[in-house]
């Protein structure tokens, strides 16, 4: 229903209540139970059930399952076993780590639990807000959370904060007495405020009229539930490699099965039951373990740096991002007013720092200016015409009131006027508040020589209002020629997208003054005018550089209005010229395929709805750019669903926002997401690593065989063996790729194909090397095991085939480091992970080869010096690997 139409007193009356007692509290109560509490339930929050069944139904997953039936199937029950229980661990994995974020984002969630001042039975009480009810008489005051939609009954000066809602950083004026027939856009109702919004000034008397889902923010929070959940890059590729590798082992299958049967003594069930374990070893049994623990501790490590991830998967896709659309309000920008010009006196002065900390010099024409009466005459007036606090804690500075009068602040404090002192000196005697009809304030104080009123409002209307002007130390007439420069000094500040402030006086004999508009706002004596503006965040220019460093392209969008988003997006580096930006409406009456081509030009999107910002994010999609998105508010909520990475703010960021992201930042720092792009393509750079590492070594395991068999000789390796290379010797070496530190150059390189697959044309090429590499290396130890070694001893030959493959595994590991780099330019011990992995497994096959019991269990004869024969054949895939970089670098 539209309660914003119509009078208040109609409202009122449909909601069944009484503006003077409220409802009862028994009322209260039925209410409560017939329309729920006031919270909105999160729906995203998955059962237990649930996340094993999407475990278990990962491609992946389903491979190893076959495998362990495979196993079961040809009587190794041991294999089966293992299989099994990496399946097991790996979900216990990701369940685990998935958990450890859904709890970091509801710690955050329950950092403020807002409570409503509720009138109920004639009386003022305190309710916590979920249990606020339709038909509730609420009080609000300046820092309150609007707690549910209400229309207003009462008001006195009253300013609200929606920039949650519409992504407007300037707080909105409210009266109850304006009155609609017509539809009205949410950001223009002057009679209503919104569930989650901010009272900055003033105060009022609203009746409650939706709560929960009905509210604005309840809306757009139930219809994220109907946008389906894609699948991330990663999952993608790895269904593909999945693909692949089932491929692989039906071929594998296949061809053993027939040579064997055709070329050997070996009936069908005997050739069919080597095809079978086969098959089981070309399947990389280690490799979803890896990735599981690889992206955990990449899962981790964002944490560290402010990004918690909350699903596992999402890890990677931060590394393929294309595209980050950004909002403005508190994600760019750090959502503190701060006036950075101020023009007294016939002069421009620029006021330098940010944010509420009250630090920086004030400058004109470049020379540092610490005295100047205009200057402090603006200052004095910032702070005694000023009803906000401006609060230190903890070195942190915040504002309790409204934005713009805490900016006025600030800018007092940078030449030590404290508002606290001023006003212990200078006590406020009477005033005149704010409002929207005058857009002026207007208080009485008694200063050394006099009585005086500080007056600050619209520059239009103060010059108007002001019959003299404060120049050179002397009251003056106020000229329509000097009316007119003020003007058009007021023109050029705004459109800079600053919003300017005026400042004047007027000097009284005493105190018994009719203190009305009329009496006071007239025949003033004109000071100075201010400029501000929410600035960007010191690292954002930084970070939005290296994004477009790194081939990504950042978009911004806004509900602030054009020329103040242009300016910052400028001035940050996200747009160079003014024709990069677009009015939001603009997009309304396009097509999609219009909306497609609008986005591969535009850098800026200004004033636009929830539903323009789901339109941009899908038209990118559909450019097939990955692409991110990032915002605070309820209104970011619908775009932050649609896009591939969701990226919420944890502190001003709104429990929607925060329930439908895949990232939340905990440092509401565009900066941290450039470390976790980084972060990402580290990862999707290692997980292609050790694909490589793993699939190599298990395509040669095959080759091997497979050519024995072709030459009618001996089963090279037993199934015992080759599961320790696949589950032991290879896990430790794959591990340690998984955190290969970074390339220098990896923030320099251009986004990845979003359609490109993990085993792409350059990773075919290094698979095939590397596999025929080993194969030779171990069929040559096989054939002079054979011939001359031990001939007709089998398990000596198997001896030095399992040292030299174990062996070579190992060795090749430091050349895998890199597709590009050699070891020599890594550095060989800038891995030490690596190190250490090595050191272990080669450890773990000398006990294997050295322990009596062991040896016997795997089928191994005592070896000697014939290292001298395997240490050689186990570098030959080592140096394939490292000549194999030089056509990365001519």
């Amino acid at each position: 229903m539209d309660w914003y139409k119509g009078n208040y007193k109609d409202v009122i009356k449909k909601l069944d209540t009484n503006s003077k007692t409220g409802l009862s509290h028994e009322e209260a109560t039925q209410r409560l139970n017939k329309y729920g509490k006031n919270e909105i339930a999160s729906k995203n929050k998955k059962s237990m059930a649930t996340k094993i069944a999407e475990q278990l139904l990962d491609p992946m997953v389903i491979i190893l399952i076959v495998a362990s039936i495979l196993s079961a199937f040809t009587g190794d029950m041991i294999e089966c076993i293992i299989i099994i229980a990496i399946v097991v661990i790996n979900a216990i994995m990701s369940i685990y780590q998935e958990g450890k974020a859904e709890d970091s984002v509801e710690a955050l969630q329950k950092m403020s639990s807002p409570e409503a001042k509720v009138i109920r039975d004639g009386k003022i009480t305190q309710v916590k807000s979920n249990e606020i009810v339709p038909g509730d008489i609420i009080r609000l005051e300046t820092g309150d959370i609007v707690p549910a939609d209400v229309r207003l009954i009462q008001s006195e000066n009253l300013k609200i904060d929606e920039s949650a809602l519409t992504g407007e950083s300037v707080s909105v004026d409210k009266n109850y007495k304006e009155v609609y027939e017509d539809t009205v856009g949410i950001g223009d109702r002057k009679n209503y405020a919104y569930s989650s919004t901010i009272i900055t000034y003033g105060h009022a008397l609203a009746v409650v009229t939706d709560t929960a889902h009905e509210t604005e923010i309840g809306k757009i929070a139930t219809s994220l539930d109907d946008v389906k959940e894609e699948l991330t890059p990663l999952q993608k590729k790895l269904n593909g490699l999945s693909k692949l590798l089932s491929v692989l082992v039906l071929v594998v299958c296949i061809a053993v099965f027939a040579v064997g049967f055709l070329r050997s003594s070996m009936d069908w069930l005997e050739s069919l039951m080597v095809a079978v374990s086969l098959a089981v070893a070309a399947i990389p049994e280690g490799l979803t373990a890896v990735v599981t623990i690889v992206l955990s501790l990449g899962m981790n490590r964002m944490a560290r740096k402010n990004a918690i991830v909350k699903k596992l998967l999402a890890v990677e896709t931060l590394g393929t991002t294309t595209t980050i659309c950004s909002d403005k309000t508190g994600t760019l920008t750090q959502n503190e007013m701060t006036i950075i010009k101020a023009f007294t006196n016939d002069n421009e002065y620029d006021i330098e720092g940010s944010g509420y900390k009250p630090e920086g010099m004030i400058k004109k024409d470049g020379e540092i200016i610490d005295d100047d009466k205009n200057i402090k005459l603006m200052m004095l007036i910032s702070s005694l015409c000023n009803d906000a606090d401006l609060v230190e804690e903890n070195g942190n500075y915040k504002i309790i009131g409204d934005p713009t009068e805490g900016a006025m602040l600030t800018f007092s404090e940078k030449w030590n006027l404290n508002q606290e002192q001023l006003n212990e000196k200078f006590p406020r005697i009477k005033e005149i508040p704010f409002d929207s009809d005058r857009k002026m304030m207007s208080t009485l104080h008694k200063l050394d020589d006099g009585y005086y009123t500080m007056t600050k409002g619209a520059p239009d209307i103060m010059i108007s209002n002001s019959s003299k002007i404060l120049l050179d130390g002397e009251e003056i007439p106020f000229s329509d020629d000097l009316k007119q420069q003020l003007l058009e000094e007021n023109s050029k500040l705004a459109q800079s997208a600053l919003r300017v402030m005026a400042y004047a006086y007027r000097k009284f004999d005493n105190d018994n003054i009719d203190m009305t508009s009329e009496n006071v706002e007239t025949d003033m004596i004109f000071v100075g005018l201010t400029g501000m503006i929410d600035p960007p965040r010191k690292e954002a220019k930084k970070a939005v550089k290296e994004c477009r460093d790194s081939g990504i392209n950042v978009i911004m969008i806004t509900g602030d209005y054009l020329e103040t988003a242009y300016a910052i997006g400028h001035d940050l580096g996200i747009a160079d010229r003014k024709e990069q930006a677009i009015m939001g409406h603009e997009l309304n009456n396009m097509s999609d395929s219009q909306i497609r081509e609008i986005v591969k030009e535009k850098k800026i999107f200004a004033r636009v709805s929830p539903q323009n910002k789901v339109q941009i994010v899908k038209a990118l999609k559909e450019n097939n750019q990955i692409t991110a998105m990032t915002g605070d508010g309820v209104n970011d909520a619908p775009a932050i669903k649609n896009a591939d990475i969701g990226i919420s703010m944890g502190i001003t960021g709104t429990d929607v926002a925060k329930d439908t992201a895949d990232v939340i930042l905990t440092d509401d720092n565009f900066a941290t997401i450039v470390n976790a792009v980084e972060e990402g393509r580290i990862i999707y750079s290692n997980i292609k690593k050790f694909v490589s590492f793993l699939l190599s070594c298990n395509i040669a395991e095959v080759l091997i065989v497979f050519i024995s068999i072709l030459l009618a000789l001996p089963s090279p390796l037993t199934p015992i063996q080759l599961l320790w290379l696949n589950l032991v010797t290879d896990a430790f070496p794959a591990l340690a790729l998984g955190v290969e530190p970074g390339e220098k150059d990896i923030m320099k390189q251009k986004p990845r194909d979003p359609s490109e697959k993990i085993v792409d044309h350059d990773l075919k090429i290094s698979l095939s090397l590397q596999s025929i590499a080993i194969t030779v290396a171990v069929l040559l130890s096989y054939v002079i095991g054979l011939k001359w070694i031990f001939p007709g001893h089998i398990e000596g030959s198997h001896s030095l085939v399992f040292a030299t493959l174990i062996t070579s595994e190992l060795i090749r590991a430091h050349s895998v480091r890199s597709s590009k780099y050699t070891i020599r330019q890594l550095g060989i011990f800038s891995n030490k992970h690596l190190i250490k992995a090595t050191i272990l497994s080669f450890a773990l096959l000398l006990v294997v080869m050295y322990v009596p019991v062991l040896r016997d269990i795997f089928e191994l004869e005592l070896i000697t010096w014939q290292w001298i024969i395997i240490l050689p054949l186990a570098f030959i895939p080592f140096i394939i690997g490292e000549i194999a970089k030089r056509r990365h670098q001519n």
